[in-house]
């Protein structure tokens, strides 16, 4: 974690996490909020024992980071948490693991994990853009969605008879994984409002993608390689593009590369570094709701009719199926 003296960063006094969420996540969040009861229903399926058996296999496996243990990795994450102005500090801890990842999990009190590996391979502004990024995902509420609405799935799967076809589950499921993906794209945005520097975000993604072996890589040819990535959208690239993703839990490195790109050169970035940022959430949805419904029309109005109409039946089925399912758990 050597670096050279970093400059002082912006502080976001007051921030809500809709100045840098990503249109198709803050939309996709918002209709799963509205769905009846969704928010009891998850809560009362896993409950806060299920929370604390969590943090208890957390305390027994991990390293808590304080100022007594970890106690650099303490003073990046609390200025972390300075930035992006919260009042309540998340648990941050070490889990022992080669793997690069981290992750935010919990109900009430989310927590975040990052591996030992990631301390060994980045640098401090590179480990500010990981911890910024599982904060973003705390402050958005994702935690909620990410992890519970996953199981709430899973369990009803299991414990309840339900009258869909497997197909019609597994679209469910795909629904979900389309929105975990765009929500990674909100993440990369807090990242990089934490460490204010996107060359440094840059960095961490071409690890994320060819390891801790940067000096054998070039940013120019990185970007170069996610622009032609991009520009591959012909039907036939688009079916493939779309079903190398749809079991991943985040979208590929260039991807996120690209959508990180386009939201700094739109200057909607830097206009949050000079403390141009919404406080308004209603009007912030609106707006959020129209550039996603642009988003999407751009991205898929190259690919063939029956996907679009087989992606809008399975989007229909879940909803149906979670209403119904919501409805029969306050019935009972």
């Amino acid at each position: 974690m050597n670096d050279k003296p970093v400059k002082v960063r912006v502080h976001f006094k007051g921030i809500k996490p809709s100045a840098w969420e990503h249109p198709a996540d803050r939309a996709a969040l918002q209709a799963l909020k509205k769905v009846p009861g969704l928010d009891i229903a998850i809560k009362a399926l896993i409950g806060k024992t299920s929370e604390q058996s969590l943090r208890l296999l957390t305390l027994a496996s991990a390293v808590r980071v304080n100022d007594k243990q970890f106690s650099k990795l303490n003073r990046i994450y609390q200025e972390c948490c300075d930035i992006l102005d919260f009042e309540e500090r998340p648990e941050l801890y070490v889990s022992q693991s080669p793997v690069l990842n981290a992750g935010a999990i919990g109900v009430e009190k989310p927590f975040i994990t990052i591996n030992s590996s990631m301390i060994d391979s980045l640098s401090e502004a590179e480990l500010m853009a990981v911890l910024g990024h599982e904060l973003g995902h705390i402050k958005s509420g994702h935690v909620l969605y990410k992890t519970l609405l996953f199981f709430i799935i899973r369990i009803s799967v299991i414990a309840v008879n339900i009258p869909l076809s497997m197909m019609a589950i597994q679209g469910i499921i795909a629904a979900l994984r389309e929105w975990d993906r765009k929500s990674e794209l909100s993440a990369d945005r807090a990242g990089l409002l934490v460490v204010q520097d996107p060359e440094v975000s840059i960095n961490l993604l071409m690890k994320l993608a060819g390891g801790n072996h940067l000096e054998e890589m070039n940013l120019g040819e990185f970007i170069k390689q996610a622009e032609e990535y991009e520009n591959a959208n012909s039907v036939s690239d688009s079916f493939h593009k779309i079903m190398n993703v749809v079991d991943k839990s985040h979208p590929f490195p260039v991807s996120r590369l690209n959508e990180l790109l386009k939201w700094v050169q739109r200057g909607e970035y830097d206009s949050i570094l000079r403390g141009y940022y919404t406080e308004d959430d209603e009007v912030a949805f609106s707006d959020h709701a129209k550039k996603a419904a642009e988003g999407y029309k751009d991205d898929f109005m190259h690919i063939a009719e029956p996907i679009i109409g087989q992606a809008k039946e399975s989007a229909s089925k879940a909803k149906d199926f979670l209403e119904d399912m919501f409805k029969g758990k306050k019935e009972d």
